[in-house]
């Protein structure tokens, strides 16, 4: 029976994603349970197996381009060739799709929202969000070869990364007439910044109120040499750049502090904090469900706490 457990290694702009490195750290573990080796599929620049090291082997099949229906093409003809035992790919906008066609064109499941993998036996086990978080659900992979999308933050990337030098063994894909074409990627609006890079965020939600309020979170950022970002009722206001959304519908952060202003902890928002270090949540209602999901909670108004805690991160700085 198959028991080679690969990753797809996802790339974004030239470099190998963190997502990808969390999903070798879970790999390595399924691996061992399994007794077969970690392999890694590369579709991108050759170079970029040096940072796989966590890898046993990495199967480069040169540059494909990044598209749903390209890196599909190419992972299921490889998954034809070698039939892994599983193939773990992240649960992100860059992947998702691929995943789902790749599956489809093998015919095998793909379980997706996989947040935990495990061996029992000769059987793939996930643990799996669904319903946005509401539920979750103990999935047995029927086959083998069956693809797991896996959620951003189910293993730590830094248990991934390795002096190691993984081997490398090029691999030959045939790709069909493509119906959709890579031209370029779309920069942001200029000037932005990037919150995933951050290390301090103060987030607000539907308890901020007003636009005009906003500038109680941007001066509490400014204090702590941070960035505001918000949740998607605010998105939606036009209060902020989508650029700035967290959550299921934006962007996945992993700040040393993230600050919940007026935020309820609904579990789309909260599937994108997985990775921050130190919630702290201010909420009026002490039933809201961030307080289920923060480090520290200070139930009271936001418009009281905020101006207090800005003035005492300032005189802390002198």
């Amino acid at each position: 029976m198959p028991s080679n457990i690969w990753v797809l290694a996802e790339t974004w702009r030239g470099q190998v994603t963190e997502t990808t490195l969390e999903l070798l750290a879970l790999g390595r573990e399924v691996a061992g349970q399994c007794g077969g080796k970690l392999e890694a599929v590369l579709l991108d620049d050759k170079s970029l197996a040096a940072s796989l090291g966590a890898a046993d082997n990495v199967l480069c099949a040169g540059n494909i381009a990044p598209t749903p229906e390209a890196v599909a093409a190419a992972l299921s003809q490889l998954v034809k060739e070698r039939q892994p035992q599983a193939v773990l790919v992240p649960w992100t906008n860059l992947s998702m799709d691929a995943g789902a066609l790749a599956a489809a064109q093998l015919n095998v499941p793909f379980v997706n929202g996989c947040k935990d993998l495990k061996a029992d036996g000769a059987t793939l086990v996930a643990q799996c969000v669904v319903y946005g978080g509401k539920l979750e659900a103990a999935v047995a992979a029927p086959v083998a070869g069956t693809l797991f999308g896996v959620l951003p933050g189910s293993r730590s990337a830094d248990a991934a990364r390795s002096g190691n030098v993984p081997a490398v063994t090029d691999v030959a894909v045939t790709l069909p007439a493509l119906k959709v074409k890579f031209t370029k990627y779309l920069e942001p609006e200029a000037g932005d910044v990037d919150i995933t890079q951050q290390s301090v965020l103060v987030a607000v939600g539907r308890g901020i109120q007003t636009q005009d309020n906003m500038e109680l979170a941007n001066d509490l950022a400014g204090a702590l040499g941070g960035a505001v970002c918000g949740s998607r009722p605010v998105i939606d206001q036009g209060w902020l750049p989508l650029s700035r959304q967290v959550g299921k519908s934006g962007m996945s952060v992993k700040p040393k502090l993230y600050i919940m202003l007026g935020i309820s902890g609904a579990p789309e928002h909260v599937e994108g904090i997985k990775g921050a270090q130190v919630v702290v949540a201010v909420n009026t209602d002490a039933a809201a469900p961030v307080f289920n999901v923060s480090h520290y909670g200070i139930n009271a108004d936001l418009f009281e706490v905020v101006p207090a805690l800005t003035d005492a991160v300032k005189a802390k700085k002198g």
